[in-house]
C-alpha cells in the first residue's frame, strides 16, 4: 500500500475517476491513489439524472460540453456496454427565447423548429406562445454504474482507498517530509504525502480538510430535486426540456419511469441532511411545477430522489489552483452539471498538474493478459 504517490485524487465520484482516468492516459505509470470516504460513486453520482443536453450559458462552458460529449462518445464505441444511452430530447421554449437558445446549444445540436409537440407521456401542456426544437446529440447514463465501470478499468492502475476519508490536507508538507509534497492525514491514522492533489469533493466543501481552502472560491451547496413518475415511458418518447422554468422530463428505459427534474432553490443546504429523504414543501413544489407541464402526470408522482451540488458565483465549473505553488487543485462545483461536464473538468484539472514522464507500470500493476 503506497505511503506516497505522484498525485492523489480526493472524491471517487464520477469527476474524480475521471481526473485519475486522464492522468493515466496522459502520464502512463505515474502513481495514482484516489481517495473517498465511501464507495465509488456513493454521493451526487449515485444521484443524478445523469441527462446530457448540447448547451452551456457561456462560450467555456460551451467548450466544455462539446469536449465531454466527443469524449463520451468515444468512450462509448470502445466499450458500448456501458450504461450511456443515446435519447432524443425536444426544447419548449417561448417565442422571445429563441435567440437564446441559438446562442447556448452546441452547433451539432442542429436546432431545429417544428410544430409537433414533443411524443413523450400524455397530458403534456404546451404554453401559449411557445415553440417546439427537436435537438440532437443528448444522452443520460447510469452515472453511479459508470462510475464502477471506470473504477472496474482503472483498478490496474489506480490504487483505490474507499471507506477512508481524508482529514486534514497540508500543502505545506516539505518542511516536515522533506520535497515538495502535499501531506494528507487519513481517517486510518496513516499519512499519504503526494507531489499534487486534485480535491473533487461534489458537495462536500465543509468537510473539515479543505473547507478554509475552498473558502475564497465563494461556492454554495443547493438542493437538487427529481420525482419519480410511475408511467413506462415508451420507443419514440422523446426527453422534453421545459427551457424557462430550467425542467425537464427524462424517459428513463432502463429503469421503467419517467423522471422529472426542476429548478429547486433551496440554498445552503448540509449534504448529510438530504439522507433524510423528499421533504413535504420539496414534494409540493414539485409536483407544482410538473402540474404546469403535465397536470395528469403529478397524480402518479409519489416519489423521487434528493441531493444537492456545489453551485459557482460565476455560473461556470471551477477548476484551479488553491495553494500558491499550485501542489492542490480544485475541481468542481459544477452547478449541478457534474456527470455532463465531468470529462472536461477532468481535463482541465489535469491542465494544471505537473505531471511526470511516462514510465513502465509497475509489474503488480499490470493487467493479465489473455
Amino acid at each position: 500500500m503506497p505511503r506516497c504517490a505522484d498525485v492523489a485524487v480526493v472524491g471517487g465520484g464520477v469527476v474524480g475517476c475521471l481526473i485519475a482516468r486522464h492522468i493515466t492516459e496522459r502520464a502512463p505509470g505515474s502513481s495514482v491513489v484516489l481517495l473517498d470516504r465511501e464507495t465509488v460513486g456513493s454521493g451526487a453520482s449515485r444521484r443524478s439524472a445523469g441527462l446530457h443536453c448540447p448547451r452551456g450559458a457561456t462560450e467555456r462552458v460551451r467548450r466544455m460540453a462539446r469536449y465531454s460529449q466527443d469524449y463520451y462518445d468515444e468512450l462509448k464505441v470502445r466499450h458500448p456496454a456501458l450504461p450511456i444511452h443515446q435519447v432524443d430530447l425536444s426544447v419548449v421554449a417561448t417565442e422571445t427565447s429563441e435567440p437564446e437558445l441559438r446562442e447556448i446549444y452546441l452547433d451539432s445540436a442542429r436546432l431545429t423548429r417544428t410544430d409537433d409537440l414533443p411524443d413523450g407521456p400524455p397530458g403534456i401542456r404546451r404554453p401559449a406562445n411557445s415553440q417546439v426544437f427537436t435537438c440532437e446529440g443528448a444522452q443520460y447514463a447510469d452515472v453511479y454504474a459508470l462510475v464502477q465501470a471506470l473504477a472496474h478499468e482503472l483498478r490496474h492502475v489506480v490504487t483505490f482507498r474507499e471507506g477512508v476519508a481524508v482529514e486534514a490536507v497540508d500543502p505545506d508538507a516539505h518542511d516536515t517530509f522533506g520535497g515538495d509534497v502535499v501531506a494528507l492525514r487519513l481517517s486510518t491514522g496513516e499519512t499519504l504525502t503526494a507531489r499534487q492533489v486534485v480535491v473533487a469533493p461534489g458537495p462536500w466543501l465543509a468537510a473539515p480538510a479543505w473547507r478554509e481552502l475552498v473558502a475564497p472560491l465563494g461556492a454554495r451547496i443547493k438542493k437538487i430535486i427529481a420525482l419519480h413518475i410511475d408511467q413506462s415511458p415508451a420507443d419514440g418518447h422523446r426527453t422534453i426540456v421545459f427551457h424557462d422554468e430550467d425542467s425537464f422530463l427524462l424517459p428513463l428505459r432502463d429503469r421503467g419511469h419517467w423522471l422529472f427534474s426542476y429548478t429547486c432553490q433551496e440554498w445552503d443546504v448540509d449534504p448529510a441532511a438530504t439522507a433524510d429523504g423528499l421533504s413535504y414543501d420539496n414534494a409540493v413544489e414539485a409536483r407544482e411545477s410538473l402540474r404546469r407541464h403535465a397536470p395528469d402526470l403529478a397524480e402518479h408522482a409519489p416519489s423521487g430522489r434528493v441531493f444537492c451540488d456545489a453551485y459557482s458565483v460565476g455560473g461556470e465549473p471551477e477548476v484551479r489552483a488553491l495553494d500558491t505553488a499550485g501542489r492542490v487543485v480544485f475541481a468542481g462545483a459544477a452547478n449541478g452539471s457534474g456527470y455532463r461536464l465531468a470529462p472536461a473538468i477532468a481535463s482541465d484539472a489535469v491542465d494544471l498538474l505537473r505531471l511526470p514522464d511516462p514510465r513502465p507500470r509497475p509489474a503488480q500493476n499490470r493487467r493479465s493478459q489473455p
